[in-house]
C-alpha cells in the first residue's frame, strides 16, 4: 500500500499563484509515476500533470505553460507549481501514485481561483 497525503490548496485570486505538495509513504519502492489530477463540479477527473521516476512529464494542454511539476525521488514527493491561475483551474486536486502494486490517490486538497 502506497499513502498520499497533499497540502497547499486554498482560494486565490485569478493569475494568482499556488503550489501543491503530496508526500508518499508506505510501499514506495515500486512507485514509478507520481502526478496530479483534477476534478471540477459536475465534471470527470482529468489529468493535469505526471512525472515518471525516469523523468518523462506531461501536463495537460490547458495548464501548459503555466504550470510545473516536480519530483524529488529521494524524498518520495512530488509537487505542483501553479502560476497565472484562472478560474476554470478550480477544482479538487488530488495527487496520484502509480506503482507495480496498483494506483493510490490522496484525499484531494480544494483549489479555488476567484476574485
Amino acid at each position: 500500500q502506497v499513502q498520499l497525503v497533499e497540502s497547499g490548496g486554498g482560494l486565490v485570486q485569478p493569475g494568482g499563484s499556488l503550489r501543491l505538495s503530496c508526500a508518499a509513504s508506505g510501499s514506495i519502492d515500486s512507485i514509478y509515476a507520481m502526478g496530479w489530477y483534477r476534478q471540477a463540479p459536475g465534471k470527470q477527473r482529468e489529468l493535469v500533470a505526471v512525472r515518471t521516476s525516469g523523468g518523462n512529464t506531461k501536463l495537460a494542454d490547458s495548464v501548459e505553460g503555466r504550470f510545473t511539476i516536480s519530483r524529488d525521488n529521494a524524498k518520495n514527493t512530488v509537487a505542483l507549481q501553479m502560476n497565472s491561475l484562472k478560474p476554470e483551474d478550480t477544482a479538487v486536486y488530488y495527487c496520484n501514485a502509480v506503482s507495480l502494486r496498483g494506483n493510490y490517490w490522496g484525499q484531494g486538497t480544494q483549489v479555488t481561483v476567484s476574485s
